[in-house]
């Protein structure tokens, strides 16, 4: 056992491409404290990995990592996917293992099963854990830097960071005016799903009000993402069970269309929908249509609205560029503010921080908490974690049960 391997934790500002410092070190070309890395056999522990697995494996309709299980990556489950990639890559007798965001979307349970894992592994081999809080730092970790920019050049961890700010909390006018003020936004009542033999959520009763601020909790594989679906109209399941949407009883003539109309959604998966060349300004007008993509002439209104939004968050000098080359946490505002566009009675953050260096995160809170204190939006946050500068005014919490998550209420704060 070898117990002088060092291991490094380095934090990245939202603005570095990740993808291309990841492959300069993995290319040998690394310089001061990483080259001692040169040379050796490193092997990369990624979302990136997973997403490039998945989709070989589509393209050649094949299997390529859980041979021994003859099952393609992609019907595991998100937390499955990490352990089968782990394994593969610690079969593989690295020297070193880049942690790209280990613990992203994992709840708090599975972030201590996965961080016991890897200090065993750390007497055997060094880390090279890149993430984006210093708190998510693994306790083995024995030298921290930070990345600021595209040089790629790691400089000592700041004691603070200077976080930057929203242009205004006043938040522009809708051009949209909803048919009427809802008294019910969500309403569940004694609600079961199950696929197959399997209970998903059982029982839940669960209802929210026009201009509340809930957070949705609960760990991995607990249903978060299936209450979701049901709101948000997408789940042929809704149907026969007993859910009002907007006042109106689930299956009773209305469209996904007439549900989805009155709900901006975000999640950090919706950016990966965006294939095709889209300018900020063309992302955000998106939002009034509800579309992947802008595929209808938008009017003088709805231009001047969209530069209104992008003036609110600092970012009118991107109008003409494209989405793709913003930093993560300039596409998080864009697509909460395309998500914002119409002003809906109710808006869905699915994990909104995910991923984000704390100013970035700075700025998320401040337009949410604007949100919350200058409209009547209703605002169902989802997170494993609360932000500590965002106080929701009620918790929903899923526990997983043998038969089925079951809910209820955590707390009023």
């Amino acid at each position: 056992m070898n117990d002088t391997l060092p291991h490094f934790g380095i934090l990245l500002s939202n603005a570095v491409n990740k993808k291309s410092f990841i492959y300069t070190i993995l290319a040998d070309c690394n310089k001061e404290q990483l080259a001692l890395f040169n040379g050796k056999n490193g092997v990369l522990f990624s979302d990136l990995v997973i997403d490039q697995i998945i989709e070989k494996e589509h393209r050649h309709q094949s299997v390529e990592i859980a041979k021994s299980q003859n099952r393609a990556l992609q019907t595991f489950s998100s937390g499955e996917r990490r352990k089968v990639l782990l394994d593969y890559c610690l079969s593989q007798n690295p020297d070193f293992i880049i942690l790209d965001n280990p613990f992203g979307h994992l709840d708090q349970s599975s972030r201590n099963e996965l961080s016991e894992y890897m200090i065993a592994v750390s007497s055997r081999l060094s880390i090279i854990q890149l993430d984006h809080q210093e708190a998510n730092l693994l306790p083995c970790i024995t030298d921290k830097g930070y990345v600021y920019d595209n040089s790629f050049e790691i400089r000592p961890t700041p004691n603070s960071l200077q976080h930057s700010t929203v242009a205004s909390l006043d938040l522009p006018d809708t051009l949209i005016t909803f048919d009427k003020t809802f008294q019910i936004i969500v309403k569940f009542k004694n609600v079961t799903i199950s696929y197959d033999d399997q209970t998903i959520v059982k029982g839940i009763t669960w209802e929210v009000k026009q201009g509340e601020f809930w957070q949705l909790i609960g760990p991995n594989g607990s249903g978060k993402s299936t209450l979701l679906s049901l709101i948000s109209g997408e789940n042929p399941k809704a149907y026969g069970q007993n859910i009002i949407l907007f006042d109106r009883k689930k299956g009773s003539g209305e469209s996904v269309w007439d549900i989805k109309k009155n709900i901006g959604n975000f999640s950090t998966s919706i950016a990966e929908l965006f294939q095709r060349h889209q300018t900020v300004e063309q992302m955000v007008l998106s939002g009034f249509f509800d579309s992947v993509g802008l595929y209808k002439k938008p009017s003088g209104l709805q231009m001047k609205k969209a530069m209104q939004w992008l003036e609110t968050i600092g970012m009118s000098e991107f109008k003409n560029v494209s989405f793709h080359k913003l930093s993560l946490g300039q596409q998080r505002l864009v697509l909460i503010v395309r998500a914002l566009i119409k002003q809906p009675p109710l808006l869905i953050l699915d994990e909104p921080f995910e991923g984000l260096d704390k100013e970035n995160c700075s700025m998320i809170a401040q337009l949410i908490n604007a949100i919350i204190q200058t409209t009547d939006i209703t605002v169902i946050y989802v997170s494993h974690t609360l932000e500590e500068s965002l106080v929701p005014s009620h918790i929903y919490e899923l526990e997983p049960r043998e038969g089925g998550s079951i809910g209820h209420l955590r707390c009023f704060l």
